[in-house]
């Protein structure tokens, strides 16, 4: 069954800020390669193709309500980092701004009655908690680091043994 043009729209929107937000992971990878910082590069990397998956995984559910794609501007992503805290500051506000999206959604979604979504959204409301618990966790270990060397390294090291 078709969504309204309303909630097709903020569908869409949602498809553009996932695309946005694989761009900005695809960024703070570059920005780590160039510190060779490659094991959170690589992090960022698969966080990246990560969002891409969620921005095709929502085009299909929109195709798949028989409503047309219209994908939006795009943001450009922040290009310079101070320091690994900044990146992964950067990273958690990007996941709280996803977050709050999707929520949008949902209750845009509830609002209209279009039970449909709920499902499909309420996968995206669990993996958020948990991208946002993941990024946090990160964060909050590179603030104990305090910017010594050996401890990002090893940081470093364990993001980049990350599977999948």
């Amino acid at each position: 069954m078709k969504m309204s043009d309303d909630l097709a729209t903020a569908f869409n929107k949602q498809i553009s800020m996932e695309i946005s937000s694989s761009i900005a992971y695809l960024q703070m990878a570059a920005h780590f390669e160039s510190e060779n910082l490659i094991g959170m590069a690589a992090w960022m990397r698969s966080q990246s193709e990560e969002e891409r998956e969620h921005a095709l995984r929502f085009m299909d559910f929109v195709l798949d309500r028989g409503n047309k794609v219209s994908l939006g501007p795009i943001d450009m992503p922040v290009t310079d980092f101070d320091s690994v805290e900044q990146v992964f500051a950067t990273a958690l506000q990007q996941e709280r701004d996803v977050t709050a999206a999707i929520h949008d959604l949902y209750r845009l979604a509830s609002d209209q009655g279009d039970l449909g979504s709920y499902p499909f959204l309420q996968t995206f409301i669990e993996e958020q908690n948990e991208e946002e618990s993941m990024v946090d966790t990160i964060l909050e270990r590179v603030k104990l680091a305090g910017g010594e060397s050996s401890a990002i390294l090893l940081l470093d090291s364990e993001l980049g043994a990350r599977d999948g």
